[in-house]
This record gives structure tokens, C-alpha cells and sequence, in this order.
């Protein structure tokens, strides 16, 4: 019944009710009051959604109750019992499922701000989208410090010792800190180009290419393993760098090799002295194996196999060794079986994890200071071994197969040495054309003398 009616009625049967002239005002009063407020209640479900109209939204006894908006499908407020009040958005996927996403909280979302979000999420369902499912995937989605776990799980230990330590410092110290907490989809180029330029302006030009490298690697991976669509790396400016030209004067090895016969740990100074003697890398010297040693019956027939696993190539490499170099390693063949004791596996064996000694720079440090040698690296050994061999006459081919160069032009950096074998030759040249200036015997080709041709007769 229409509520004017129902008011009829009733005044109709309070006049005929007997009592005061009072009595019956206050009873009038009291009949219009829930009248009054029923229709507030139908005029407010009729009017969209406001700040003030969810601040006057009672708690609902247990649970919760959501209040629809009127302008925008899906859209309303859900007040909880404890008082609390959100925006949320209903709608229905394409496959007909039913899906609620909340927007946020009231009052840290204005209605207003609400309202145009799900005016956005409408048009998303309305094209096919599902923006609860987009959600979801984007909270699933790996951040850096999960693809960092899995490289260094996965692909680190295809690595050797010394790469993957070093590796494992720029990860820690530079990598993780700025890019840990990103997902690895949402990094952009500039996040890359960012850390770039911060270590290239901490004084670090080439610690920051090493940093750009193994990110580039990881997200090369990342991009393997699905977790991103683009490797952000890609187009980042490197900074230029110049190849470090440093080896051994005489007079520093000969320092070298006394602070080598001074040191407490042989077995660590003849790790130094095999690198001296061979031009090896650091890595393949530590992990040298009795089994990929030919020493023979003659220092013309040593030989050392280094398997692909060992060399930085990846390939077999085999280099002669020379006969001080075959002396050596069977002197420590004979410390190691001294008193019938197995051979081990490694020539530099040890006790730890990987059976062979594993970090030698702490000792390096400490033989350079009482050579009184400074600014020289373990790998300038491998420099100063190229630097000799070239100064004995070797071209550039062979030195690069002595080192096991895969790339001619990493050999190429030798080239400003080949100034003796040089002079050398452009001495010897000018010595001949010298005698021959002064009557001495020319070893010139005598010139090719024509002979007139004769006229065709007729």
C-alpha cells in the first residue's frame, strides 16, 4: 500500500480514537517518523554513490553488505562488521564466471577515484579482458631476486671457480640492491642504463661493463626461461676500454723468482712458476690433472692435454711444454708419491671441496711485497709469457695457439710488441743494401733483358 494511504488511514483512526487534542498530535508524529526514514532509505539506493552518503552506512551485525552505485554496473561499497569499507567491482568474465576486485579502501579512495577506476576496469571486461586474473598473474609474476636465485643455481656453476665468485660480488653488491625488488618483466632499459651510469660515475668504467655483462646474461636466461618478453640490456653504451699492457721487467723477475724460492708454501709458488713457464690462465693451472700430462722419457715429447672443461674456449687445447717447465712437475710428482703414496687426482691438489687449490691471491700479494713488485696482476704473467715469446721471434699465430686465442684479434693486442723482431729485420735488410752499395755481393735478380721482335715478311 502507497505510503500517502497508509498515512490516511492511520490519521483517519487516531481522529476517531478519543483523547486530547495532544494526544493525538504526538500520536501523528510518531506514525510519520518511519515513514519519514523509509524514505530516505528508497531516495538514497536511488542516488550514486557518495563520500557522504558511505560515511552514513551502518555495519552490517555479522559479515559484510555491499551498497551498488547507480551510474557505473558493478560498481559499490562493501561495509564489513568491524566497520570497514571498500570499492569494489563485480562483474562476470567471458566464460560467465563471476569475479569480484576491489579497488581499495574507503576513505584512502575518494568515490569519485573509484568510480573512474571502475569505469576502466568496465571497459577492460566489456573487450574480453578478466582484470582479477590480470592481477593475479601480475602478484605471480618472478621478480629479479627469484631470477637471481635460479642463474645462480643454474648457470653459475657452468662456470669456473673464480668467474662465478666474481660474478656472485657484482651480483650482491651492485645488482641485487637496485633491481632485487623490481619484477623481471616491469625492469626497463633506463633501471639498466641507470646502474651503468652510477658505477661509470663512482670511478668503477670497467666494473660497470662487467656489471651490464652478466645482466645481460641473466636476462638473455630470463628471456629463455619466459619470465620477460625483451632483454633491457640490449643498446646500453659501454664505456671504452684500453687493453692493460704490464709485464715483467728482468729485473722484476729475477725478484719474482727469489721471493718465489723465499715463500713458506712451495706448493703455492710452484703454481706461480708453472704460470711463469707456460703462459696458462690461472683457472686451467690450478685444475691441472696428472691424466692430461704427457712428461715422456724426453723434455721434447711433455705434453699437456687441457680438456674443453678446463679452458675458457671450451675446446681441447694441446700445448708443448718446455723442459724446465717438465722438471718442475716431476719434482712435485715426487713430492706427492714420496713414501708410497697414491697420486692424486690434481697436481695442485688440496683438501676442500673442488680436490685442487682453489684461491691463490692472498699468497700472490704477499710475494709481490717482498719482490717489492707493484701494480702486477696474476694475469700479467700470462702477458709477460706472450711479451717473451714474441721477443724471441714468434708471430702472432703462434702465440695465440700457445695460448689457445679462439679469436685472432685477442692476440692482436701483442702486436705493439713485434717492434724487435722488427728492427731485427729491417736492420737485416738495410745490411744487405749496404754491401751492395759497397761492391759486396747483390742477391737482386738480374733484369729480364727483351729481345726486338722481328718484322713478319710477306
Amino acid at each position: 500500500m502507497p505510503a500517502k494511504s497508509e498515512s490516511r488511514i492511520g490519521k483517519v483512526i487516531l481522529q476517531n480514537r478519543l483523547g486530547t487534542v495532544g494526544e493525538q498530535q504526538a500520536a501523528e508524529a510518531a506514525l510519520e517518523r518511519p515513514l519519514a526514514t523509509n524514505r530516505g532509505r528508497l531516495s538514497a539506493e536511488r542516488e550514486p554513490l557518495s563520500d557522504a552518503i558511505i560515511k552514513r552506512l551502518p555495519s552490517p551485525e555479522r559479515g559484510n553488505k555491499p551498497h551498488w552505485d547507480t551510474a557505473v554496473p558493478g560498481f559499490g561499497v562493501i561495509v564489513t562488521a568491524a566497520g570497514a569499507k571498500s570499492f569494489i567491482f563485480n562483474y562476470r568474465t567471458k566464460a560467465g564466471r563471476q569475479r569480484r576486485f576491489t579497488i581499495g579502501a574507503f576513505p584512502n579512495w575518494t568515490t569519485g577515484g573509484a568510480r573512474i577506476e571502475a569505469r576502466q576496469l568496465r571497459r577492460v571486461v566489456d573487450q574480453g579482458g578478466d582484470p582479477l586474473a590480470d592481477l593475479e598473474a601480475d602478484r605471480e609474476a618472478p621478480a629479479v631476486d627469484e631470477l637471481i636465485a635460479r642463474f645462480a643455481h643454474e648457470h653459475l656453476p657452468r662456470r669456473g671457480a673464480s668467474t662465478a665468485a666474481d660474478y656472485h660480488s657484482m651480483i650482491s653488491k651492485h645488482i641485487a640492491p637496485t633491481l632485487g625488488h623490481l619484477k623481471v618483466a616491469e625492469v626497463t632499459f633506463a633501471d639498466i642504463d641507470r646502474l651503468h651510469h652510477r658505477l661509470t660515475g663512482s670511478g668503477n668504467p670497467y666494473r660497470a661493463n662487467r656489471v651490464i655483462a652478466v645482466l645481460s646474461k641473466m636476462f638473455a636466461l630470463a628471456l629463455r626461461w619466459g619470465m620477460c618478453e625483451a632483454n633491457p640490456c640490449k643498446g646500453v653504451e659501454k664505456n671504452k676500454e684500453y687493453h692493460r699492457r704490464r709485464y715483467l721487467k728482468s729485473d722484476e723477475l729475477a725478484a719474482l723468482l727469489k721471493a718465489l724460492a723465499a715463500y713458506s708454501d712451495q706448493r703455492i709458488a710452484d703454481v706461480f712458476r708453472v704460470l711463469l713457464m707456460t703462459g696458462a690462465r690461472r683457472g686451467e693451472v690450478l685444475s691441472m690433472r696428472w691424466d692430461d700430462l704427457e712428461l715422456g722419457d724426453t723434455p721434447d715429447r711433455a705434453i699437456w692435454s687441457k680438456p674443453p672443461a678446463s679452458t675458457k674456449q671450451k675446446e681441447q687445447h694441446e700445448v708443448p711444454l718446455s723442459a724446465p717447465a717438465r722438471q718442475l712437475l716431476m719434482e712435485v710428482r715426487q713430492r706427492q708419491t714420496a713414501n708410497r703414496r697414491p697420486l692424486p687426482e690434481f697436481v695442485f691438489n688440496s683438501s676442500g671441496q673442488k680436490g685442487h687449490v682453489v684461491e691463490v691471491k692472498r699468497a700472490w700479494r704477499s710475494i709481490c711485497k717482498v719482490a717489492g713488485i707493484t701494480n702486477l696482476r696474476i694475469h700479467d704473467l700470462r702477458h709477460s709469457f706472450a711479451s717473451q715469446a714474441i721477443s724471441d721471434g714468434a708471430s702472432l699465430p703462434l702465440v695465440g695457439a700457445l695460448l689457445g686465442h679462439s679469436n685472432p684479434s685477442t692476440t692482436q693486442r701483442y702486436a705493439h710488441m713485434l717492434t724487435d723482431p722488427q728492427r731485427r729485420t729491417v736492420e737485416n735488410v738495410g745490411a744487405v743494401i749496404t754491401a751492395a752499395a759497397k761492391g759486396g755481393p747483390s742477391t737482386e735478380p738480374t733484369p729480364f733483358k727483351r729481345t726486338p721482335s722481328k718484322r713478319r715478311r710477306r
